[in-house]
C-alpha cells in the first residue's frame, strides 16, 4: 500500500509542492523533533510543531466550535506571523499549523507561505474558499498542503455547520485542490451524527477517487459555548475509530493521519507530551487550541516565542498535571484539573466571550482516547517506525 499511495502522490501532485512536503516537512520536520527532544534533556520545551489560528472569522456556524466566529474580526498580522517563524526557525521548528475561524479568509495568509519557502503549512480549511484561482496561488506557493473538513452527508453537513449547501461547496473546493496538484487531505470530526456515514471503507474508497491524498478521524471534543456533549463518542466508538485507522493503513494508497496514539497503541495529548502548543488570533499562547486560557502572548520579550515558551509556568503546569492525571484529554476527562491549572496562575480567559471558565465549570467528564488494556498497536513497519522515534510519550507519562 505504501508504494501504491507514493505512486499516487507522485503522479497526482505538483513536483515542486511534493519536493517541499517532502524535504520541509518530512526531512526538517524529522530534525526538529530531534532538537526538541535534545531540549527535553535540558528540562526545556519548545514544541516542534505551532499551530496558530491566524484569524478568528468563519463563513459557517458550526456546532461544538469553541472559537468566536461571528465577534469582531481579529487576525494576526504579517508582521507578527513573520517574526513568530523566523524566531521559530532559529530553533529548528519548521513545520506550522495554520488554522482560524476560516484561515484562507486571512488576506495575507498567501503572504505568510510565501515569506517562509523554507517552511511547511498545514491549512485547516472548510474548503469553501478554494477556487482554482486560490488553489493556483497556493500551487505557486509549494509549501503547504491543505486539510479540508467534511463533517457528513448532506443534510448532516447542513445541520452540522449552521449553512445549506455545505458539502458541495466543500467537495467544490476538494476538486479544485486536486486539480491544482496541491497535496490534499481531508478531515472529519467523528461524532454520533457522522459515525456510520463516514467512518467506512466506501467513504474511504470515495475520497482515493477523488484524488486525496490522505485524512484524518478525529474524535469531537464537546467544548465551547455550544458543546453538545451528546454528539460525544463512547469509549467502544473511539475504539473503532482507531482500530479502522490502523486497519485501512495496511489496505488502502491513502495516508492516515492520528496523532493521539503513539506506535503502541497507547493514548497520548500533543500538549501534554509538549510536541505542539497553540497560538490564539488574539495573539495569546494556550496549551491546546480548546484550552483558551493562557498567561504569555506572542508579544512577550519583545516576540522572542522560544523565550516565552520555554519560561511559561501555565504551561509546564498544565504538561505536567495532563501527563500525572491521563495519557488522554485532560480537558474532556477531568475538568477540574484544568480549573485548578488555571486557578494556580491566574490565566486570563483569551475568548471573546468572556465564558471559558463558566463553560469549564458546567463540563462534565467524557471519555476521550485513553482506555488502556485495549490498545491496539500499529500494524505497517513504517507507522511504527515514524511514531516511536518522532511522535511518542518523550517521557511525559513515566
Amino acid at each position: 500500500m505504501m508504494l501504491q499511495m507514493a505512486s499516487r502522490m507522485v503522479r497526482t501532485t505538483d513536483k515542486r509542492a511534493l519536493w517541499k512536503f517532502a524535504y520541509n516537512f518530512g526531512f526538517k520536520g524529522m530534525l526538529s523533533v530531534q532538537r526538541f527532544k535534545r531540549r527535553l534533556k535540558k528540562g526545556q520545551v519548545f514544541p516542534p510543531f505551532l499551530y496558530v489560528s491566524i484569524i478568528n472569522s468563519c463563513n459557517l456556524r458550526c456546532t461544538g466550535c469553541w472559537v468566536d466566529v461571528a465577534a469582531p474580526q481579529k487576525k494576526i498580522s504579517l508582521e507578527d506571523m513573520n517574526r513568530l517563524v523566523d524566531n521559530a526557525k532559529k530553533h529548528g521548528n519548521r513545520f506550522f499549523g495554520i488554522l482560524g475561524g476560516e484561515p484562507l479568509l486571512h488576506p495575507d495568509l498567501i503572504g505568510m507561505l510565501e515569506a517562509h519557502p523554507d517552511c511547511y503549512f498545514q491549512i485547516f480549511t472548510n474548503g469553501h474558499p478554494i477556487t482554482d484561482e486560490m488553489a493556483e496561488k497556493l500551487r505557486r506557493a509549494g509549501n503547504a498542503t491543505v486539510l479540508i473538513s467534511v463533517e457528513g452527508t448532506k443534510s448532516v453537513s447542513d445541520e452540522r455547520r449552521g449553512r445549506e449547501n455545505v458539502l458541495n461547496h466543500t467537495l467544490a473546493g476538494i476538486e479544485a485542490s486536486v486539480r491544482a496538484g496541491l497535496i490534499t487531505g481531508v478531515a472529519t470530526s467523528v461524532c454520533q451524527t457522522n459515525f456510520d456515514d463516514l467512518v467506512n471503507e466506501a467513504w474511504v474508497d470515495r475520497l482515493i477517487e477523488l484524488g486525496v491524498h490522505y485524512t484524518w478521524f478525529h474524535t469531537y471534543r464537546a467544548v465551547g459555548p455550544d458543546a453538545a456533549p451528546e454528539l460525544a463518542l463512547t469509549p467502544e466508538q473511539v475504539l473503532h475509530v482507531r482500530r479502522f485507522a490502523v486497519e485501512m493503513r495496511n489496505e488502502k494508497p491513502i495516508g492516515f493521519v492520528d496523532a493521539y496514539w503513539d506506535d503502541k497503541g497507547q493514548a497520548l495529548c500533543p500538549a501534554a507530551i509538549g510536541i505542539s502548543h497553540h497560538i490564539s488570533p488574539y495573539g495569546d499562547i494556550e496549551p491546546c487550541p480548546i484550552v483558551q486560557f493562557s498567561n504569555e502572548t506572542i508579544h512577550d520579550n519583545g516576540g522572542d516565542i522560544f523565550e516565552t515558551m520555554t519560561g511559561s509556568k501555565m504551561l509546564e503546569d498544565f504538561r505536567t498535571t495532563a501527563a500525572k492525571a491521563t495519557r488522554g484529554c485532560i480537558v474532556l476527562e477531568r475538568p477540574d484539573l484544568l480549573k485548578e491549572v488555571v486557578t494556580r496562575h491566574g490565566s486570563r480567559d483569551t475568548t471573546a466571550r468572556g465564558a471559558a471558565m463558566a463553560e469549564l465549570d458546567s463540563m462534565r467528564s467524557l471519555n476521550s482516547q485513553h482506555n488502556p488494556g485495549n490498545e491496539i498497536p500499529e500494524k505497517h513497519w513504517m507507522y511504527r517506525f515514524a511514531k516511536k522515534h518522532w511522535f511518542f510519550g518523550f517521557g511525559a507519562y513515566t
